[in-house]
């Protein structure tokens, strides 16, 4: 059986894709909080071989020993699912709060790559492999208010082509995933646990769950060794583009 590491699988899009693809692959998952992370590999080692790593993506040193100290029975990484993420605000660039523009940079760009470096590392000798980087519709085009976080997933599109384009002679695929809204814990950390605001987002239209992005990932995966699918952008019915979303309103 192949093995997938996975970032940021406590909660949200992670935890959902861990939980899909338990039965198709051993998995490494990893995550900030070590009381969740136990919680899941009790539940998923029902299904599967499961490995914990305690590490945040926006701590360079700690990515590269967390992922060197893997266990040899773990250190064959097939999958690699750039899932961990952050948004922080929604204000004006002018306004928006340094510190939390520096987060969404570190965790959505620069983490990415220290993972991704970390792994190939493992990868490489191999010959064969799959990178997977979940993006965002804000990735593809801009919107008020959001100009950093748009700026870290614009990074994230960029860095999948251009690893497409660098690891081709290496055998591994790249894969580009860009969800539109998707209801998870997502805005609660955007909005500062502002649970009004949180709902708000979603109010008026059905999004899309962490359950549907965590279907499309294993789709991917499930693909023959000669398939690779490059760009999946996903939206739920009532949106149309980043910034155009159907809402029903209230008489």
């Amino acid at each position: 059986m192949k093995t997938a590491l996975i970032t940021g699988a406590t909660s949200g899009i992670g935890m959902a894709t861990a939980k899909r693809i338990s039965k198709d692959f051993r998995l490494i998952i990893c995550g900030r909080r070590q009381q969740r992370l136990d919680e899941l590999k009790n539940e998923l080692s029902k299904t599967t071989d499961v490995h914990t790593l305690n590490f945040d993506v926006c701590d360079k040193k700690a990515v590269f020993e967390q992922i060197d100290s893997l266990p040899e029975d773990f250190r064959k990484i097939d999958v690699l699912i750039n899932n961990a993420g952050n948004a922080h605000g929604l204000a004006p660039f002018q306004d928006a709060d340094l510190e939390d523009l520096e987060q969404m940079m570190d965790g959505n760009s620069k983490g990415l790559i220290y993972v991704t470096k970390a792994v190939l590392s493992l990868m490489i000798p191999q010959k064969s492999g799959h990178i997977v980087n979940i993006s965002s519709t804000a990735g593809k085009d801009v919107y008020p208010n959001g100009t950093t976080y748009c700026a870290s997933k614009w990074a994230v599109e960029a860095l999948s082509r251009g690893m497409r384009l660098d690891l081709l002679p290496l055998g591994i695929k790249v894969t580009n995933i860009a969800p539109g809204m998707v209801e998870t814990g997502f805005s609660m950390v955007r909005f500062k646990g502002d649970k009004q605001k949180s709902d708000n987002t979603y109010a008026g239209f059905t999004p899309l769950s962490a359950e549907d992005i965590a279907e499309t990932i294993h789709f991917a995966l499930m693909q023959p060794d000669h398939v690779q699918l490059a760009d999946i952008t996903v939206l739920p019915k009532a949106q149309a583009s980043v910034t155009s979303i159907l809402k029903e309103t209230k008489n």
